[in-house]
């Protein structure tokens, strides 16, 4: 990643902090064609304020040759003019090739400071993740790329010329006529710049106002469409676009606010200008009445300043836009200041796999101090062997999946895979030895191909295919009209709860993982496909160190060790006979679960056994 941090300078602005933080990203110092662009764009900026200089000299020649003088035939200035016309086609075409070269520099920077901002996100904790508003956060990040895109082609291509335009001319007009000129000249430039600065800094709040409106209301949008489903369960249509309109009104009174200021900041500048410009055209009449300057001069003055008014109108804008764009990176750049909750160690090595055993080692953990999760949890999952953990909702199951993965670190104890605690390896080694099937299966928007060559991305057709027939899905994909092309919709929302589930362990198995973590993984299947997938999982998984956190006890009988949670601790350990036999809390969860199942059999059969549809007494 590149660095971006700044030293804590109270005498820098946030304004030039954030500039700081962007320039190792605009200027790659091992990126020998951005140093060689950078210098070519400038030149060429140069070479065409030089010629934009040299425009209103031959405007002003030609006008003089026009003009009688001691009743002298008029001559036409034929070089004269096509020097003007020469001058007029060097300053834009110098200016195309600099925004041509420049452009590939800015984009490379954009390019580098979203991916910077993508991997970071990436790097962050579950608990960000699990807290962020998705909508406002794409936002941020779209508004913040954009914003940098501005940001350098206001600055290249608008401020940095224009500030250097008003000099040379200030200088020329100073040169060849007096300082009168040029006084009048750069104080009607500071006046306009003055109040740009002075009146866009007030309007920035209205800016930052509609932001954060419009994240709001993106947010609402967003989450209530991923919702639709739930929308329509309680028929709460009205409710979500009250809520919607709401955000809505906010930024509407932002956005009014914002347009009146900027209607304000356009007529003071037009003043500005219209001033500046009587009161050079008057002294350079006076000027041409006392034999002073000629009509040339009156000509050229005229055009200096009006060629300086354009790029200050533009200027104005791009102040504006600069300021924007700012705040937008500012925005984005909170996101990069975002400490990353799990990190590793400078220099930690790779997980070392040997034989695959999991021990935790009196494992205490919390999300907040006041209510504790885990609570001194200590137990080993030997290599090749099978260890359930079952409990009630609540009891701490699904944590230790993700202290395994390290999505947290834990608060107290440790946990060690071959005798290495997981928190002095790297995290990309340790994830890449355990294949977890999830119990809350989510898949991207893509094709069903897609979705399990995740597990492994260069895996071929053909593996992709022998994972889906071990997960028992590959019969249901072929029966699709679009096969394995099929898209399954926002987070996989166009298959069923079971489909997802299959494809999840599809994908799973093609990643081909030394050590298998299934949570909850056949939950949202049917008992004849659980049996199905039950067994395929046991054979895929045999010698292969795995780790059950499961709800239905039937799934699990056959565990080497089964481990009982409840509220946080450990209560029972042993096996499927060892524990119904010890009449505990096991015991327990078993008699109800089998009870359950007798319920939901008696209320089955007789509709499958009979075609009398009355039920048994």
């Amino acid at each position: 990643m590149v660095g971006t941090q700044v030293p804590n300078d109270k005498k820098l602005t946030p304004d030039i902090k954030i500039i700081i933080r962007l320039w190792p990203f605009l200027w790659a110092k091992h990126d020998k064609e951005i140093k060689f662009r950078f210098s070519i764009a400038f030149l060429m900026l140069f070479l065409s304020k030089a010629a934009t200089l040299l425009v209103p000299i031959f405007f002003k020649e030609s006008v003089d040759f026009l003009s009688p003088r001691h009743g002298s035939i008029v001559v036409v200035p034929v070089f004269m003019v096509i020097a003007y016309g020469v001058a007029r086609l060097l300053a834009t075409g110098f200016g195309e090739i600099r925004d041509g070269v420049f452009a590939t520099v800015s984009q490379k920077a954009v390019r580098r400071i979203g991916l910077n901002v993508f991997d970071h996100l990436h790097k962050l904790g579950l608990r960000y993740h699990l807290d962020r508003q998705t909508g406002g956060l794409s936002r941020a990040i779209e508004r913040g790329t954009k914003g940098i895109e501005n940001l350098f082609q206001f600055l290249t291509f608008n401020i940095a010329p224009t500030m250097i335009e008003i000099l040379m001319v200030g200088g020329v007009l100073w040169y060849m006529y007096d300082y009168h000129v040029a006084v009048i000249t750069l104080v009607t430039m500071v006046a306009y710049i003055a109040f740009t600065l002075i009146v866009t800094e007030w309007r920035i709040q209205f800016v930052r106002t509609m932001n954060a409106t419009d994240n709001e209301a993106t947010t609402k949008a967003v989450d209530s469409l991923l919702n639709y489903e739930t929308v329509k369960y309680f028929n709460n249509e009205q409710h979500e676009s009250v809520r919607f309109d709401k955000a809505l009104q906010l930024y509407q009174t932002a956005a009014i606010k914002n347009r009146i200021s900027l209607a304000f900041l356009n007529a003071g500048q037009s003043v500005i200008i219209s001033v500046g410009l009587v009161i050079s055209m008057l002294y350079a009449g006076f000027g041409v009445q006392n034999h002073l300057f000629t009509i040339g001069d009156f000509v050229a003055i005229n055009a200096y300043m009006i060629q300086l008014y354009i790029p200050l109108f533009t200027l104005g804008f791009a102040y504006r836009e600069i300021k924007i764009a700012l705040v937008n990176i500012s925005q984005m750049f909170e996101l990069l200041d975002v400490p990353c909750e799990v990190r590793d160690k400078p220099d930690a090595p790779d997980l070392l796999f040997t034989k695959g055993e999991i021990i935790f080692e009196n494992v205490d953990f919390f999300y907040n101090p006041n209510r504790p999760i885990l609570k001194q949890v200590s137990f080993t999952v030997p290599a090749g062997k099978t260890v359930a953990i079952v409990g009630s909702s609540g009891a701490g199951k699904s944590t230790i999946s993700r202290l395994l993965f390290r999505f947290y670190d834990t608060t107290g104890g440790r946990i060690l895979i071959d005798g290495q605690d997981i928190r002095d390896v790297t995290q990309e080694s340790l994830r890449k030895l355990i294949g977890i099937v999830p119990q809350d299966t989510v898949l991207f928007n893509d094709t069903i191909e897609y979705n399990i060559a995740y597990g492994s991305p260069d895996s071929s057709t053909e593996e992709i295919i022998a994972a889906a027939t071990s997960a028992q899905i590959h019969h249901f994909v072929e029966t699709l009209p679009e096969g394995y092309t099929t898209r399954v919709g926002e987070r996989g929302l166009k298959l069923s709860g079971g489909e997802k589930q299959r494809v999840a362990i599809a994908r799973t198995l093609l990643k081909k993982p030394h050590i298998f973590l299934f949570d909850e993984a056949t939950s949202a299947l049917d008992t004849r496909t659980e049996k199905q997938i039950q067994d395929s999982l046991k054979k895929i998984s045999k010698n292969h160190t795995t780790l059950i956190i499961a709800h239905r006890l039937s799934t699990i009988i056959d565990a080497d060790q089964i481990i009982v949670l409840d509220n946080g601790e450990i209560v029972e350990k042993g096996t499927h006979r060892g524990l119904l036999a010890h009449n505990g809390v096991y015991r327990a969860m078993w008699l109800r679960q089998q009870h359950q199942a007798e319920i939901q059999e008696a209320d089955i059969l007789p509709l499958s056994n009979s075609d009398d549809p009355t039920p048994r007494e």
